[in-house]
């Protein structure tokens, strides 16, 4: 059973949300919050799985949220727009991947089971035009902070991290670079391992940071 807590200020999304996972056999919903404070309360308290958390909330807002969190739970972030302006700075804080309000219910049942399961949630697109966003304006991105153990991964690796830092699934960055999917699989377990990187999303904060080039 995945647990699941979600902390969002508008009552009807909260209330949409609830009926969608009371539906489901292998998901339940352990508590909701309404602010941002009363999150930090509620997964102290319920300990869920997964927190679906709205990044802009009354009292503390979700990037205060995820910097206080401490403990396994997994975040989702909810935005309203696919270019909120607080993506970035929400993976980099700890979540493991984000989704728009207005996603479509599976979608949203999907996203809770790959971040339960202990992967990231990036959509290709959205990743694309975040880091696009922040390398288009000078002086838009923040300088780089390159990772200390960087130095460790192989060439092969590094090439890897940054076909990852796009959005790209293990499967369209096998079709990319020709080669199989468990290839890629296992450059992508090596760099996470070495690098620290708790998920994906993890390894795209990293690349972005570090400069790690992309793929054209």
């Amino acid at each position: 059973m995945i647990r699941v807590a979600l902390a969002d200020d508008q009552a009807l999304l909260r209330l949409a949300m609830r009926t969608l996972i009371d539906c489901e056999p292998d998901l339940e919903l352990v508590g909701e919050a309404e602010d941002g404070a009363a999150a930090l309360d509620l997964v102290a308290a319920r300990r869920p799985n997964v927190l679906l958390l709205d990044i802009r909330m009354p009292r503390l807002d979700g990037l205060e949220v995820l910097r206080r969190l401490d403990g396994p739970t997994r975040v989702i972030v909810l935005t309203t727009f696919e270019l909120d302006e607080y993506v970035f700075e929400a993976l980099r804080a700890g979540a493991s991947g984000f989704l728009t309000k207005d996603a479509e219910p599976a979608e949203l049942l999907r996203a809770i089971r790959v971040v339960a399961a202990g992967d990231s949630l990036l959509s290709p697109a959205v990743t694309r035009r975040v880091i696009e966003r922040f390398g288009a304006a000078p002086g838009a991105a923040p300088p780089l902070r390159v990772h200390p153990d960087l130095h460790l991964l192989t060439e092969r690796e590094r090439e890897i991290v940054g076909w990852v830092a796009t959005g790209l699934s293990n499967d369209e960055i096998a079709a990319g670079l020709v080669v199989s999917p468990a290839t890629v699989r296992t450059h992508v377990s090596r760099a996470l391992i070495k690098l620290g990187a708790r998920d994906r999303a993890q390894l795209v904060v990293i690349a972005y940071q570090s400069g790690v080039p992309l793929p054209r």
